[in-house]
């Protein structure tokens, strides 16, 4: 991924209106006013997917504590981020980017190598939204593991 694509601190958090998990519409305007975690992940279900997931969970009520809301996203269709939230018991909006334009619009998309091989996915990133829908943090090739302790602590949550 080159690194024009990627956001920086201060920059407006690209708008967005996605399907959440309901099939609901959901939109970044909806949040305006409040602070935002996004994270975006590769697939719903999958290991490391699952354990981040389920660490954001855990630490809902410091983050809500902050202000913030967090909100998963993926390319996931909304029935599998339904049977994934329910899987999990998640406490939080899981959101669905099919056709993967918010995730180009983040930057967490792009050329991505493992082993050798070098291909495009899915680039595990997380950004703070502040209420005027400024990116306070841009964080991105986190890893699924930690990363939501080592988030807490940036933010002094």
């Amino acid at each position: 991924m080159s690194a024009e694509n990627k956001l920086v601190e201060g920059a407006k958090a690209p708008a967005f209106k996605v399907l959440d998990q309901d099939g609901k519409k959901v939109s970044l305007a909806d949040y305006k006013g409040h602070k935002v975690i996004l994270y975006f992940y590769p697939a719903a279900s999958t290991p490391g997917c699952t354990k981040e997931a389920c660490d954001f969970n855990d630490n809902l009520n410091p983050f809500k504590k902050a202000g913030y809301t967090v909100l998963g996203i993926s390319p996931d269709a909304p029935a599998k981020l339904l049977k994934f939230k329910e899987n999990q018991d998640l406490n939080f909006s899981l959101l669905s980017d099919s056709d993967l334009e918010v995730h180009k619009l983040y930057g967490a998309y792009g050329t991505k190598s493992m082993y050798g091989r070098t291909y495009e996915g899915v680039i595990r990133s997380t950004f703070a939204i502040d209420d005027k829908g400024k990116i306070t943090l841009a964080l991105y090739n986190v890893k699924a593991t930690g990363h939501v302790a080592m988030l807490r602590k940036l933010l002094g949550i």
